[in-house]
């Protein structure tokens, strides 16, 4: 079953072939449709248009519709893709945990208990955002807390946190329900690290009670295909902030760390070597001031590639761009 990623002007002109899913991003809320649509309600940053993209499968493809426990998802083959929404507010959550912390977990619980029902147990790639991404609640950074009730799931559920764990992202928007979405299918992913980097989940304490649940990039194999999915990546060192306050430096560094992730996964290939140009993009800029600065050195590295600019917090608060991308052959 071969899947691709599409970006179609508008719901209008949506290509040949099924849709699995897709993502909405821009301020007006987007017409209903009858697929899993993950929306953030947050600008995108050049030409002003919505940004639309979308998971297609062949036509007549076999496709399973359904719902559980408020995750929207579609089915076709062995691939699952999903979209959960819960608002926070008026979220019941028990003793010693946030209602972020809460939301995330039932969350991820909730999305767990769908791939056993489906029987396709393994989280490929997530896409996560949540409101005030770095404000502080109870004493603890809201990201910190999403990553205390990620990895709670992540173990209730019966999922290593460490090692063999899905790409991810996790951005902040000004607004709305904790959101995410997710690709599923029967295989395990191949995932990659990079050698710059600390590893996510052997992050040291000072980073909060739980260090976060991602793989800086994962390979998967639906049929036929390889797919890669670098995890949104930004300007860390180890797993320090480096150029602080720098934009200009911060986005090469973020690309040298994207570049370094590539010549990993390019020896795990089963299709051969990744480079800069071969991958699609979303960079997440801080600030709209930054963005003709993140323009110019993401174009001299990356020459043609398609990349969206979306105006959206990073986990840091001194982290000011955040890049990730893919690759489907």
């Amino acid at each position: 079953m071969s899947l691709s990623l599409l970006s179609p002007r508008s719901f209008a002109s949506l290509p040949p072939g099924q849709v699995l899913g897709g993502f909405h991003v821009g301020a007006a809320f987007p017409p209903s449709v009858a697929w899993p649509l993950q929306h953030l309600s947050t600008p995108v940053l050049h030409g002003g248009d919505p940004l639309l993209e979308c998971w297609v499968v062949p036509d007549g493809a076999p496709m399973l519709i359904g719902e559980h426990e408020g995750v929207a998802w579609r089915r076709s083959g062995d691939l699952l893709f999903g979209v959960v929404d819960v608002q926070e507010a008026g979220l019941a959550f028990e003793p010693g945990r946030s209602a972020l912390q809460q939301a995330a977990f039932d969350i991820y619980a909730r999305i767990f208990r769908l791939l056993d029902a489906q029987g396709l147990p393994h989280l490929w790639r997530l896409w996560n955002y949540m409101a005030d991404i770095n404000g502080e609640a109870d004493g603890l950074e809201r990201y910190r807390q999403f990553n205390m009730g990620r990895g709670d799931a992540f173990e209730a559920g019966e999922r290593s946190v460490v090692g063999r764990v899905p790409a991810a992202c996790a951005l902040g928007v000004a607004s709305g329900p904790l959101t995410v979405a997710f690709l599923a299918g029967p295989t395990p992913i191949v995932p990659v690290e990079n050698p710059r980097q600390v590893s996510a989940f052997h992050y040291p304490d000072r980073y909060g009670p739980r260090s976060p649940t991602f793989s800086r990039a994962a390979l998967v194999h639906p049929p036929g295909q390889e797919i890669l999915f670098v995890s949104g990546t930004a300007s860390i060192v180890g797993h320090e902030t480096v150029h602080r306050g720098d934009v200009r430096a911060q986005t090469a560094e973020s690309l040298d760390n994207i570049a370094a992730v590539l010549a990993e996964a390019s020896l795990k290939s089963r299709s051969g070597a990744f480079a800069l140009g071969d991958l699609g993009y979303r960079a997440y800029v801080r600030h709209a001031a930054d963005l003709a600065t993140v323009r110019e050195v993401v174009a001299q590295r990356l020459g043609d590639a398609p990349v969206s600019y979306v105006l959206a917090d990073v986990c840091r608060a001194d982290l000011l761009v955040e890049i990730e991308g893919q690759c489907v052959r």
